[in-house]
């Protein structure tokens, strides 16, 4: 069962508070619903994670940390899917948004060079930084909320399955 297999990755809780880059959440981080594995908290950790993956700020996870603590939520599994834009997929994902704010907004979009420069991308930025975050928060708040409903929907059909395999086990004799 998957759930068997993310608590064998879970942080110790005391762990996680000790954590310097956490600390600014001091007494927050104190709340255990921020570890359990149920429906409700991993269906919105993937929706916190999955918003701020798509968001091109720096400290994404420490905004993922605060968005989980706020709607008490699973932390190492919001935090965890920030790492969905990481530095091998953040120029094709932003990319992405950046096109999906430009066709929204009716601006014309610059295509996407043959060879990926540091400078290609802060002249992206600069010339399209709102096309780029607009398409950012779209996203984002798009795959964010199918996430969740995902998730959702997910875990029912597992626990469905997992009854019907367990009723359908053959039960041995009665002596």
């Amino acid at each position: 069962m998957p759930k068997r297999i993310i608590k064998k990755y879970m942080p110790d809780p005391k762990k996680l508070q000790e954590q310097k880059s956490l600390r600014f959440l001091g007494k927050l981080l104190e709340d255990p619903g921020l570890l359990h594995l149920t429906r409700r908290s991993v269906a919105r950790a993937f929706m916190v994670g999955i918003f701020f993956a798509f968001i091109p700020v720096p400290f994404q996870m420490v905004l993922a940390a605060a968005g989980a603590v706020l709607l008490h939520c699973n932390l190492p599994i919001s935090v965890g899917l920030v790492w969905l834009t990481n530095p091998i997929t953040m120029p094709v994902i932003f990319y992405g948004t950046y096109l999906v704010g430009a066709g929204l907004m009716g601006v014309e979009a610059q295509p996407m060079p043959d060879e990926l420069t540091l400078e290609w991308l802060s002249n992206l930025i600069q010339d399209a930084w709102a096309p780029l975050y607009f398409g950012s928060v779209v996203t984002g708040l798009v795959l964010a909320v199918a996430s969740y409903f995902g998730v959702h929907l997910f875990w029912r059909w597992h626990v469905n399955k997992s009854w019907k395999t367990r009723h359908d086990r053959p039960r041995p004799p009665k002596v």
